[in-house]
């Protein structure tokens, strides 16, 4: 049992939730919570971690002994933790690479293009969203909240270990890529001229969602023919990031639907 604030793997813990260069040098990432280790690819656990108290009470004995555990004390676990009420389980992670190519290979892909989305809540909820939807990947532009932040994490409820997400060095360039590929791209724009539902999202298609204060950038927003917009009542002016997207991954995932049936 690890029982000493000094012990070098509970600092080295506490620096993976706190230093994104770290976790990209490791090519790790930590996660917490009961449904985060079952779900997590027995391939991809590096290391697990349980409290004393999570260790008498847990119901999943047999597959901890099968990855193997180290047990932290009570008084410790709260310090390797990230949330405020730790469930008292904590794994590393290892980060799984993908690449844009694959994400094409599927006939009529699917994609959510993210530039500079800044809110971890967001980013998480817009993996989760496009699971749900049946989206092939998520493409982000390099400004984009870290994927392994672990507010991230939590918020994607598992659907980081299954959605296929390339963080790109140059996003106008992976826009074009996309689009000689045949994907057509649709923004998500206040100045859209046309109705989010009135396109057809059946063949392979793309939204491109922009930063929660700002928008889409003139440039990225120059790089796309199509222009859909939300229609807004009341005096709301936009919905946020992640409820857009939501609204326009079901349409997509709607009309796919009926033309499958």
């Amino acid at each position: 049992m690890i029982t000493a604030a000094s012990n070098s793997r509970i600092r080295r813990l506490v620096q993976l939730n706190q230093k994104p260069k770290l976790r990209r040098e490791e090519g790790v990432f930590v996660t917490e919570g009961v449904r985060m280790f079952l779900e997590a690819p027995p391939e991809k656990l590096r290391e697990v971690y349980v409290s004393e108290r999570f260790l008498e009470r847990c119901g999943c004995r047999e597959r901890l002994e099968a990855v193997g555990y180290e047990v932290v004390a009570d008084s410790l676990f709260a310090k390797i933790s990230d949330t405020c009420t730790p469930q008292g389980i904590l794994c590393v992670v290892e980060q799984q690479e993908w690449r844009m190519e694959d994400m094409l290979k599927k006939e009529a892909p699917l994609l959510l293009l993210l530039e500079n989305i800044q809110d971890p809540g967001n980013l998480g909820t817009m993996l989760r969203t496009g699971e749900g939807a049946g989206i092939d990947g998520v493409i982000a532009s390099p400004d984009t909240a870290d994927l392994y932040n672990p507010k991230v994490i939590r918020s994607t409820m598992g659907s980081i270990y299954r959605v296929p997400y390339v963080r790109t060095a140059d996003f106008g360039a992976a826009l074009e890529a996309l689009q000689r590929a045949g994907i057509e791209i649709h923004a998500a724009h206040l100045k859209g001229s046309r109705d989010y539902t009135c396109s057809d999202y059946t063949k392979g298609c793309a939204f491109l969602i922009g930063n929660e204060g700002n928008g889409l950038t003139e440039e990225s927003a120059g790089r796309v023919g199509s222009h859909v917009r939300i229609p807004m009542a009341g005096q709301v002016e936009s919905l946020n990031a992640a409820a857009a997207s939501a609204v326009l991954l079901y349409e997509a995932a709607r009309q796919r639907r009926e033309t499958n049936q």
